[in-house]
């Protein structure tokens, strides 16, 4: 008995560390809705579950091994590679431009790079497919019959014009952090340049590429406003055909799955290439940046480089929409309609950014000030939302309203909350950082003298972690501004949003209509991320 006791006191302990860790015990006011944020995470992913696993067996086989799915999964591996090829093409050189050589004005191209991020795809999408066709920009200024950019290509195009920005940042990043100690080292033991690329610039900036690529595959895998006004026939323009059409819902839920799956395995394969390795310096002293290259008779080519893709990521979507705003003007009730769509569209997007921001926080401040086993898998539980494409957890929640809360089917809390649990990692980054930098003994010393816990969060850490809710907030409320897959499918009937507007109008070919509230969308991302920008210095 006494034995047993034992046995049992060693388990109580061990469970007990896994939930507090070694250190104080986390408070129960905290411990507890970080517990429900963390359980909330996985609920679309069992109710998706649970809608295919309705399917009986020799349904599940046809719906499975169909050789539909195989066409889907190989059109949906193209364009993700086809994104990543072209936007590694654009990236690449770009950032070693302005890191690496003495290219005039690399403060300014480096801001232009990432202006792309304020036009989303469907934008981009919208831009190319107003070039070609009958009464496209090219025949009406210039009398040019050029065809449609569709398909693979247009799909291809306008997602690597919009995501590009994400390799670049990664990349400009790595080349920052390398030390030319290593290159001049072996140049000494006689390596040539095409050597020294292969063997020491590559291998570090392998890490950056492959992050930037997972950021970049998910995106692509996952996106539905380019591929659908494209035609582009990929997983995801397939889920939402099953489900618009109402043919057969369970299959769109084995499509999810499917493209879920699809994307754990980016993630996987991302882990398993960059196990054990070891980039690091191992002697001492600071890193000392490399000496900028001259470019002399390459500076016509790079700065032909620079107008080839800053034109095309920039100017391009920009010019159309002037056009279409000025030369084609819709009509004026159309310009009217802006406003009152962009109130509707903050009328969802703010209360689910301060909704992200309020969850995110006792998962920050666990992880910063009470690191257990269990706390640490509550905060990895958060990248889950992100990491599922947006219309296989929209599925999920329409899934979850019909089977468990019918009565948040076609609302906005039920939009209000998938938009949260997408976007929730999204605000934990600034402010987990900010409560990193906030000093445990403030808090300590004011718990010294008498101030509750209340007090203490409202008087002593609120004040420094302002700056970092508040990037938290803007992060969340730009996402939800432009987001369009959630939206279309959670949104109740006759809620509008800016990208709906967009994308509706673009399908059924009004591209005038469609430009006020393309060029809304623009102007208001671009103010957003300006002010990321000059928080982060890069101004």
């Amino acid at each position: 008995m006494t034995g047993y006791n034992e046995l049992m006191q060693y388990q109580i302990g061990l469970m007990r560390k896994w939930i507090f860790g070694a250190g104080r015990k986390a408070p129960p006011s905290l411990l507890v809705p970080a517990l429900v944020v963390a359980a909330a995470m996985f609920v679309p992913l069992v109710y998706l579950v649970a809608r295919a696993m309705q399917a009986d067996r020799q349904q599940l086989v046809t719906l499975v091994f169909s050789s539909r799915n195989l066409e889907l999964l190989i059109n949906t591996l193209l364009l993700t590679g086809g994104v990543l090829a072209i936007g590694t093409f654009l990236s690449l050189p770009l950032a070693w431009l302005v890191t690496r050589t003495t290219l005039p004005w690399r403060r300014l191209v480096t801001v232009l790079a990432v202006v792309p991020l304020a036009i989303p795809g469907y934008v981009m999408a919208y831009a190319l497919m107003g070039i070609g066709g009958r009464y496209g920009v090219a025949a009406r200024l210039f009398d040019l019959q050029i065809p449609n950019i569709q398909g693979y290509w247009g799909a291809v195009i306008a997602l690597a014009l919009y995501t590009f920005p994400y390799l670049f940042l990664n990349l400009r990043a790595a080349l920052l952090g390398l030390d030319s100690s290593l290159e001049e080292s072996a140049r000494s033991l006689g390596y040539s340049n095409m050597q020294i690329v292969r063997k020491v610039i590559f291998p570090h900036l392998l890490p950056g590429l492959l992050a930037g690529y997972l950021v970049v595959g998910l995106y692509v895998m996952g996106d539905f406003g380019a591929i659908a006004l494209m035609r582009y026939e990929a997983f995801s323009f397939a889920i939402y055909n099953q489900y618009a059409g109402a043919f057969d819902r369970i299959y769109a839920a084995w499509l999810s799955i499917m493209l879920l799956a699809l994307a754990l395995s980016f993630v996987v394969m991302e882990i398993f290439v960059l196990r054990r390795r070891r980039l690091a310096s191992v002697g001492s002293g600071s890193i000392r940046p490399a000496k900028p290259a001259v470019l002399k008779k390459l500076l016509p080519v790079a700065i032909l480089y620079l107008i080839v893709v800053l034109g095309s990521s920039v100017l391009l979507p920009v010019l159309m929409l002037a056009y279409w705003l000025v030369l084609a003007p819709p009509d004026i009730s159309i310009f009217l309609q802006v406003p009152w769509t962009f109130v509707s569209s903050a009328s969802a997007a703010l209360p689910a950014a301060l909704l992200a921001v309020v969850l995110a926080f006792p998962l920050c401040y666990l992880a910063a000030r009470y690191p257990s086993p269990l706390i640490i898998w509550m905060e990895r539980s958060a990248y889950i939302g992100y990491a599922l494409p947006p219309l296989t957890l929209a599925l999920a929640m329409v899934f979850f309203a019909l089977q468990t809360a019918f009565f948040l089917y076609q609302t906005i809390f039920l939009l209000i909350v998938a938009w949260t649990i997408a976007t929730l990692v999204l605000a934990m980054g600034p402010i987990r950082s900010a409560i990193l930098q906030a000093r445990p003994n403030l808090e300590e010393a004011s718990w010294s003298l008498g101030y509750g816990p209340i007090a203490t969060f409202f008087y002593v850490l609120l004040p420094r972690l302002r700056r970092g809710i508040i990037a938290g907030i803007v992060l969340v409320f730009l996402f939800c501004m432009k987001e369009l897959p959630i939206t279309l499918l959670l949104s109740p009937t006759g809620f509008n949003t800016l990208a709906v507007s967009v994308f509706t109008r673009t399908v059924e070919g009004m591209m005038a209509e469609a430009a006020p509230f393309a060029a809304a969308i623009v102007l208001f991302s671009g103010i957003s991320v300006g002010m990321i920008l000059r928080r982060e210095k890069a101004l």
